[in-house]
């Protein structure tokens, strides 16, 4: 399995606008994040996306994506999912199976309306099959996907497990009953906002110390907001979690498993 983050970053990505911070300024490209989003590739070929946020289009050409078989979304805030309609040119052939909870299947049938109306056939829309999930696996293609349920803040989202990859972004608590399904992992992708709490949102020491109770082979800290460097991020990583292997995601980082 290859897994590429495609967007490391938080809701307003970073740099975020208007600001001059020495991390909106950096020359690191580390620094510079895409709102999170991720895409993996299974043994058999089979081609995922994991949320798809407004510069899905340039994520997808830097990964060099030609294809999908399947989008899995967390949620349907828009930092996760108004990217969709960039979709058109890779469900020509046949629509995009989407998986997200029933809400934000209604959620997304409201927000994308035009692409579920009658109307002339063309390239002006995307197709999108919305498919409800629970707590049930599903498969696409010969991969088995796990859905995660998770809270943010007060809200019910969805992580995704595939294989022993899994990926938990916008989330600031685990039912106990998730960690359950998060044993055995070769690498765990989970929301880090900064070091600050935060009502929705994991902080780094709480992601930590998630990951030091699953224990993961390896962690990638995304959601990442402009509070820290990534070079400051592994360092704060070091300190706050000697001898796990947890550091930062970055844009376009690639992990075989």
């Amino acid at each position: 399995m290859r897994v590429v983050i495609l967007g490391s970053g938080t809701s307003h990505g970073v740099p975020v606008l208007g600001c001059s911070c020495a991390v909106c300024r950096s020359s690191d490209p580390r620094d510079r994040r895409y709102r999170a989003a991720a895409y993996l590739e299974g043994e058999g070929g089979e081609r995922i996306l994991i949320d798809a946020g407004p510069e899905f289009r340039l994520q997808a050409l830097r990964a060099g994506i030609v294809g999908l078989d399947a989008a899995l979304i967390t949620h349907a805030h828009a930092d996760h999912v108004h990217g969709l309609d960039d979709v058109r040119p890779l469900c020509r052939k046949a629509p995009l199976a989407v998986y997200a909870s029933p809400d934000d299947c209604a959620e997304l049938r409201e927000r994308f309306g035009y692409a579920f109306k009658e109307g002339p056939v063309g390239g002006g829309k995307p197709r999108l099959d919305l498919r409800a999930v629970g707590e049930a696996s599903f498969a696409v293609g010969g991969l088995t996907i796990r859905p995660v349920p998770l809270r943010h803040g007060e809200r019910l989202v969805y992580g995704y497990r595939a294989g022993d990859f899994a990926y938990l972004s916008d989330c600031s608590a685990l039912p106990e009953a998730s960690k359950a399904l998060l044993r055995g992992l070769k690498l765990l992708v989970i929301d880090a906002l900064r070091m600050r709490p935060h009502p929705t949102h994991l902080s780094i020491p709480e992601a930590l110390d998630l990951a030091r109770e699953l224990r993961p082979r390896r962690t990638a800290l995304t959601h990442l907001c402009h509070d820290h460097s990534h070079a400051e991020l592994e360092g704060i990583c070091r300190r706050l979690a000697p001898g796990l292997d947890a550091a930062p995601a970055y844009d376009g980082q690639q992990f075989s498993l």
